[in-house]
């Protein structure tokens, strides 16, 4: 039984007939549109997110199997927390909060993928990766949720598996994402107000020696580039010897 295997990464519910997918299934004679609805089918719940996709045809009967991966912990944790990238800096900015059924949702997609040896541990790898995102966990730091893990405050909740969350859990996720969001936007705003104002006072002063001056006083190096440019080296003269 002659077998050939197709694997690529397709948008969740959007794979089409279109490169890399169709012409690699091409050659083996395969129904596409029929693989390309059936994977779109299985993928419709991971919308937004780039899947791994296994198609395995069979080249007599040109019969197929799809197996579907899981997007990486990351993608599903921002796809959780209805964000499109995690925190520029995850030490001083926190851009979401999810609760403990998220997490658990989370542990339980990428369950095999983990290393926990049982759904505890897998669930703290989980809170491990929001603390590299920025992302609190009930709202708390990832170091403080870790804790309480480890204490057994979410045992129960744990072993039950759940992951449903009701309209209320739901409404409470969404304005602790706005009133984080604002947090930001106001430090944000303080820290531009706070780099301005030195820049003014250290007028005359190298761009070199404003820019560490800043770096000193806790300002994110994002708005110092924005507010005080690094100086560009000049360009060498036409025909002048490289510098050393």
């Amino acid at each position: 039984m002659a077998k050939q295997t197709v694997e690529t990464l397709v948008e969740g519910g959007k794979a089409t007939a279109a490169p890399p997918l169709g012409p690699a299934l091409g050659p083996t004679g395969v129904n596409i549109s029929q693989v390309v609805s059936d994977i779109n089918k299985k993928t419709a719940e991971l919308k937004g997110m780039q899947v791994p996709v296994k198609v395995v045809v069979d080249t007599v009967t040109k019969l197929f199997t799809i197996e579907i991966g899981t997007p990486p912990a990351s993608a599903l944790i921002k796809k959780e927390a209805a964000i499109e990238k995690g925190a520029s800096n995850p030490l001083a900015e926190k851009v979401a909060s999810l609760l403990i059924e998220q997490v658990i949702k989370v542990a339980k997609t990428k369950y095999d993928d983990l290393l926990g040896k049982d759904l505890k541990m897998k669930v703290r790898e989980v809170v491990g990766t929001c603390q590299s995102m920025g992302i609190l966990v009930e709202g708390m730091p990832a170091p403080e949720a870790l804790k309480a893990i480890a204490a057994g405050k979410f045992d129960a909740k744990i072993a039950s598996g759940k992951t449903e969350l009701s309209e209320e859990e739901l409404r409470h996720i969404a304005a602790e994402k706005k009133r984080l969001q604002e947090e930001l936007e106001k430090r944000r705003a303080e820290f531009e107000a706070k780099a301005k104002q030195m820049l003014q006072e250290l007028t005359g002063k190298e761009n070199k020696k404003i820019r560490s001056a800043m770096a000193d006083a806790g300002i994110p190096q994002k708005i110092i580039d924005e507010v005080c440019p690094a100086e560009k080296a000049p360009e060498a003269a036409p025909g002048a010897p490289p510098k050393k």
